[in-house]
């Protein structure tokens, strides 16, 4: 197994748009499903709730790690964290990473998840293949969601 995701999609929209798609936290929960309660600012847990059809009792917790305005945004977070009344808190999180490069007329976004190979053996291999699968559908998510 792998410990990182890496997903890159090609974007017909400007480094600003898709900024403001991935930092705004109202436009962030459009497209990735998720009810988050305030803005992200560095270093302060981001919290909600999925609103995605069949995980609407999952909470969102994450730790907004870095804020470089058209560059970079990046959370930390435990990954496939889903069952009820178990507590994630004492395992290590991963890192997610929002890269945003000018390409053409548009923006080329890489988005990746690093820090599988720290989480528990029990449950890494199903939060990996769950995540891998969850980004290809949410970069195509936020395609929509710019374009």
């Amino acid at each position: 197994m792998n410990d990182r995701i890496e997903k890159r999609i090609e974007l017909a929209a400007p480094v600003s748009r898709v900024w403001r798609a991935l930092t705004d936290h109202r436009e962030f929960g459009e497209w990735f499903r998720v009810a988050i309660e305030a803005p992200f600012a560095p270093g302060e847990e981001s919290r909600g709730h999925i609103t995605y059809p069949g995980y609407e009792h999952i909470q969102w917790r994450a730790v907004v790690r870095d804020m470089a305005p058209e560059r970079l945004f990046s959370f930390s977070w435990h990954p496939y964290a889903i069952e009820p009344g178990v507590d994630y808190s004492g395992e290590p999180p991963t890192l997610v990473e929002f890269r945003l490069e000018p390409h053409g007329d548009g923006t080329l976004l890489t988005v990746t998840e690093s820090g599988f190979d720290r989480i528990p053996a029990h449950r890494r291999d199903e939060a990996f293949r769950m995540n891998d699968g969850g980004w290809a559908e949410q970069v195509q998510n936020i395609k929509r969601h710019v374009e």
